[in-house]
Order: structure tokens, then sequence, then C-alpha cells
């Protein structure tokens, strides 16, 4: 059985000075200055989801950013777990997918590629641990422990990237029972594709928040865009940041527990089949969203030392963590 993300996957971010409002909202005339926004909110692979763009003329970024919102729904129908007819879905539901789309393949090929990196810290085909554990506390529901050692170690047999078939006629896998979710990095690569229309489009000031927030350009101020990541547990701003032309992720346990304490939940370690305990959130900055998303996930199981290492290979992430007892960690190449 394929299992969903709840709604509040990771909302740990929060976008200084964003406008409301429900569709395309222009908040001025037909023509309006520069320093006015157009804005659309919605919902994104099950999350809310806002786009801001600013230009002197809005009648045409109103069709540009239609555009770009037809997009990330056609990306919606290949990357959901929720659409049933998802090329995702029917990936998990038959094992295999013949002539899957492009969009599909290449994010398989970077997910399996942060996979590499991370030695299986961030892995695709979490999907069976994470329906073990959905399954588990879904029958007990102040259980005080997570599923048996011996379930879990049955079901990361399934667990293992390097078991997909990848290839632009077919992907598959190579054992049965096994799945994928790409949530730990599809919000990323829609924002991305989005971000591309707009600025191929020639709009160079625009900020993106489909879970992963990612900025082109500078404010119409001058100054960079400020991002706000909060508390773990939702009460307050921990750490204030500013970003130009790039994009920020947060992953947090605390942002889909299992079980009201919040020690069971959707971060897990692939490699041990437990949640993942060294951090309270971990925030990473790339040059694009879905380095961001996918870093994002894959550091909150690692050991510090091991993501200084990849932040030094890396050159160009930066890497602000709260670890469990409160102290604060930071790493920039």
């Amino acid at each position: 059985m394929t299992h969903k993300l709840p709604i509040t996957r990771r909302r740990m971010l929060q976008i200084s000075a964003a406008a409301g409002g429900m569709a395309l909202i222009p908040a001025g005339g037909p023509w309006a200055s520069a320093n006015q926004p157009l804005v659309w909110r919605g919902i994104a692979l099950g999350a809310p989801a806002s786009i801001k763009l600013y230009s002197p003329a809005i009648g045409d970024a109103r069709k540009t950013l239609e555009r770009a919102i037809a997009e990330l729904r056609r990306l919606e129908g290949v990357f959901s777990l929720y659409l049933p007819e998802s090329a995702l879905s029917r990936l998990n539901r038959h094992g295999e997918l013949r002539y899957p789309p492009l969009e599909l393949v290449g994010l398989f090929s970077q997910a399996k590629a942060i996979a590499f990196e991370t030695g299986g810290a961030f892995d695709p085909t979490i999907q069976p641990l994470w329906a073990l554990y959905a399954e588990h506390f879904a029958r007990t529901p102040s259980a005080v422990s997570g599923p048996p050692p011996a379930e879990i170690a049955r079901v990361l047999g399934r667990v293992d990237y390097r078991a997909i078939e990848l290839s632009a006629e077919r992907i598959a896998f190579r054992r049965r029972g096994m799945a994928a979710s790409l949530n730990g990095i599809a919000q990323g690569y829609i924002t991305d594709r989005v971000a591309d229309i707009l600025r191929e489009a020639g709009f160079g000031q625009v900020l993106i928040d489909l879970g992963e927030p990612r900025a082109l350009g500078t404010h119409p101020s001058g100054r960079p865009w400020r991002v706000g990541v909060r508390a773990p547990d939702g009460a307050g701003i921990i750490r204030r940041m500013e970003i130009i032309d790039k994009a920020v992720a947060t992953s947090a346990p605390l942002g889909t527990p299992f079980e009201p304490t919040g020690r069971f939940h959707h971060l897990l370690d692939p490699r041990t089949g437990e949640s993942a305990g060294n951090y309270e959130s971990v925030t990473v900055t790339a040059r694009n969203a879905t380095l961001a998303d996918g870093f994002s996930t894959a550091f909150s199981a690692m050991a510090w030392d091991d993501v200084l290492r990849i932040v030094r290979r890396s050159g160009a992430l930066r890497v602000d963590a709260l670890g469990v007892g409160g102290e604060a960690l930071s790493a920039v190449r």
C-alpha cells in the first residue's frame, strides 16, 4: 500500500512580508508599478504554496505566471503520491513504468546522485519504510515504541536506490515490494522548473515558495529577499536569512510526527530504519531548490562531521542546523 505524506509535511519556513489572497492577485491596476507584486496562492503537492512576481506589466506577468502554474500542475501529475494515476503512483503500483516522463527519469537521476553522495542517507525508495511506520501508528496510536525490529529489517530489504533501473525507455524496481517517494526532493524540482519559466520570460524579481523558497534576483527595493526559519515547534523564528538567486529548504522532525511526542517522525534514516535524531532542524541554502530540498532531507540523518565533508566538497552549499541540545551549527563553502 502506498502512503501519502500529510499536508503539513515540512512547513518550517516563513517568507517575510508575504502578500495574501487566493489565485492571481495584482497589488495594483492592470499596469502596476514595479514595486507592486502579482501574487498567486494555492496548494502544490499537498502543501500551501505561493509565487510573488514583481513586474511593471501585470498583464504580461499574469500570462507567464499562469503558464508556470500550468507546468506546476502538470508536474504534480508526474510526481504526486496523492494522485492515483500519476506516473510515480503507477510505477509504485506495477513495479515498472514503460516510456516514463522525462522529468521522472531526470529527477530519479538527481535523487540517485544525492543518495550516492550522502552514502544512502537520502533514498528515494524510502516509501515501504514510511508505510510500515504509518501503518504501525495507525493501528496503535498510543504506542510508545516503533515497529518491531524484525519488521524494520524485513522492510529495509526493499529500500535501496541502487535497485532502481533507470533509462529513457523504462524505470523499474529490481526487488519485489519496492516503492518510491520523491517527496524529499520533488517540491524543490518543481520550484526550479517554475523559476526557469519565469526567468526565461524575463522576470528577475520573483519569490517562489512551494515548500522550498527560491528567489530570483533581489527584492524590488534592492535588498535581498528575507527568509525566516521557524522554531521546530512552530513558536517564533529561530533564524533569519537573506538570499539572492538561491533556494532554502528546512527539514525538521516535528514537521510530521507519527505520534504526539515527536520521537517517531517522517525523517527516517534509510540505512537504519529509524527516525533520525541528530537535529531539531536542518536548513540548507543552495543554488537551486532541488539540491536544497534533497540535501536538507539527507543531512537530517547524518552526523555533523559527515555533513561538513559534503559541504566542503560541494563548494556551493550552506547548512545551518539546530542540534537536539539546542546548539547552533553552521557550515559554509
